[in-house]
């Protein structure tokens, strides 16, 4: 049932899209079978019989970034057979419940795997309006001595809609800040200030922090263990201006 649970928990709005559509498949399939049953069993007991077939061996594997759950070994159906075994009749009443129960484990993988292209269409992680949906009362936050006792332009909404995705020299930056031979305050901190007050696309279960460059014309997000560089020709910060 962890897998269930897993979809169920995801808050991100493809994920919970493609599961919705797979247990309605599951439900049409499940209802299906069920009016071309002669001898109809109780709704509760097929729901149970669901569940256990739904257990198997299962093993992980990465597909398109994502983790997923392969099933191998029908336990949940071995275990319905076992107990029924002896009871011919219950068990051909419920033999296609419990094999419905183990598909369903395809199921929800094909779902897993059709959330990633539609989260990608949703979501684009190199737009920044995907991190910057609503702005709420901008501020920024001195993280270093280095950063100026400054305020945000008052053109800032405007600025960062016009801002695009750039390359960032990653090995000067790491050079510059993180050199254990260099004092605390003699470090050049590109990224000196933090940005607060502002909320990602609703539905995309993403939690950025934000941070500004010291000109104030870049942005460093880091989402989801990745990060993304954003940069513009104007700077954010006034005093820059």
């Amino acid at each position: 049932m962890f897998f269930i649970i897993h979809f169920v928990y995801d808050y991100n709005l493809a994920s919970l899209i493609t599961v919705a559509i797979a247990w309605i498949c599951i439900g049409i399939l499940t209802y299906h079978i069920y009016k071309k049953q002669k001898i109809k069993p109780k709704i509760w007991k097929v729901f149970i019989i669901l569940a256990v077939g739904f257990v198997s061996f299962s093993f992980d594997i990465n597909m398109l970034h994502t983790k997923v759950k392969i099933p191998i070994i029908p336990l949940g159906v071995w275990l319905l057979y076992l107990y029924f075994r002896k009871k011919e009749v219950r068990w051909q009443m419920y033999r296609r419940f419990a094999w419905i129960g183990f598909f369903a484990n395809f199921i929800f993988l094909a779902s897993t795997l059709a959330s990633v292209p539609i989260y990608n269409a949703m979501y684009p992680e190199n737009e920044l309006s995907t991190y910057l949906a609503k702005v709420k009362n901008p501020a920024i936050i001195q993280l270093h001595p280095s950063a100026k006792n400054d305020s945000l332009n008052g053109n800032f909404v405007k600025i960062i809609k016009q801002m695009k995705p750039a390359e960032m020299h990653s090995d000067e930056w790491f050079n510059g800040t993180v050199t254990m031979k260099m004092k605390q305050k003699d470090r050049k901190e590109k990224f000196p200030y933090q940005l607060t007050g502002v909320v990602p696309e609703w539905g995309s279960d993403i939690e950025p922090l934000i941070y500004m460059e010291k000109d104030g014309k870049g942005l460093l997000i880091t989402s989801h263990h990745k990060q993304y560089y954003f940069r513009s020709n104007q700077s954010l910060l006034k005093g820059e201006n």
